[in-house]
């Protein structure tokens, strides 16, 4: 009953959500990891994981109709036993929109722009739901406080002018650890970021896996939209379909602001129509390693699950 004792254990207690992360330190990182303080530190109850996701068929229509007994979880090669199932259609949203303004996509502004007002106004429901503005060049800059002021996000928005580098990674990790993480328990809210960039980056501190570390660590689902018009596949398309497929989220390629409106209304629909399980990992692993979880529709080969591959367990 060794499972047992630790788990009775951890329930009395609970960890930082964010640790160091694993792995190669890029110059600089070591020192922002410095910067880290009280404020960006949050309780979570170690003992159980929630997942957020979509099921859709082949064509990609939504399936909102599926119960429980539908799913089977699968963790360590093991099945897990589902504590709490629900059909989350009405979740409040916690929102970062996450702006390029480097010079790599000064001919593309005005593109980006319209694209994240459009967004805003077709998701945001101002009573329950929040945004953040977080611009990104060579540093980072939060144009607009978490809000639900839709006029003050798109005012926001406007106000943005590109020039400089490119730092994509960075702000990815801020907005999840300073901005998402805000709010808690982490299951009581929807979290997403919105990209809207070219995907390369240049000026990052922190690398590709840790931003995509710091998401996870923060339940968030990241849906980019590349603002690369050349009809060729870049790097940084595929860096932008990396974060979207490892969160559970989509990337879109439109080439044109018209082509923008099925994205908006695509993303918009996921967030209304997620499946919520939460189980209690077992065995229950306190190591701060990375777990890789997936989802199953029993006997129904036709229907698509999407969700993040993973959590990381706590280090305790």
């Amino acid at each position: 009953m060794k499972w047992a004792v630790r788990l009775l254990a951890l329930a009395a207690m609970s960890v930082a959500a964010w640790a160091q992360p694993s792995g190669p330190t890029p110059a600089g990182a070591a020192e922002a990891n410095a910067e880290l303080d009280e404020k960006s530190r949050f309780t979570l109850d170690v003992t159980r994981v929630n997942i957020l996701f979509t099921v859709s068929d082949k064509k990609g229509r939504f399936v909102t109709n599926l119960t429980r007994d539908d799913f089977e979880v699968i963790e360590s090669k093991q099945r897990q036993s589902i504590l709490e199932f629900s059909a989350e259609s009405d979740l409040p949203l916690r929102l970062a929109i996450l702006i390029d303004t480097s010079n790599s996509v000064r001919d593309r502004f005005r593109f980006q722009q319209e694209a994240a007002i459009e967004f805003i106004n077709s998701v945001m429901r101002p009573a329950v739901d929040k945004a953040v503005i977080v611009s990104f060049d060579t540093s980072i800059n939060v144009a607009a406080e978490l809000t639900g002021d839709v006029e003050k996000l798109a005012e926001a928005v406007r106000e943005l002018r590109p020039g400089g580098g490119t730092a994509l990674y960075d702000a990815i990790f801020f907005a999840c650890r300073d901005k998402l993480m805000q709010d808690q328990p982490l299951h009581k809210f929807r979290r997403a970021l919105v990209v809207l960039s070219d995907g390369e980056d240049n000026q990052s501190r922190y690398t590709r896996d840790q931003a995509l570390e710091m998401a996870h660590r923060a339940d968030a689902v990241i849906y980019t939209i590349s603002t690369n018009i050349s009809r060729m596949q870049t790097t940084g398309d595929r860096v932008l379909k990396y974060f979207a497929e490892e969160t559970g989220g989509l990337a879109f390629f439109p080439f044109k602001v018209e082509d923008l409106a099925q994205s908006f209304e695509n993303i918009a629909n996921e967030l209304r129509h997620q499946y919520n399980i939460l189980y209690r990992p077992d065995p229950l692993y306190t190591d701060g390693r990375y777990q890789p979880v997936s989802i199953r529709v029993k006997n129904q080969r036709n229907l698509v699950v999407r969700a993040r591959k993973g959590y990381y367990a706590p280090m305790l």
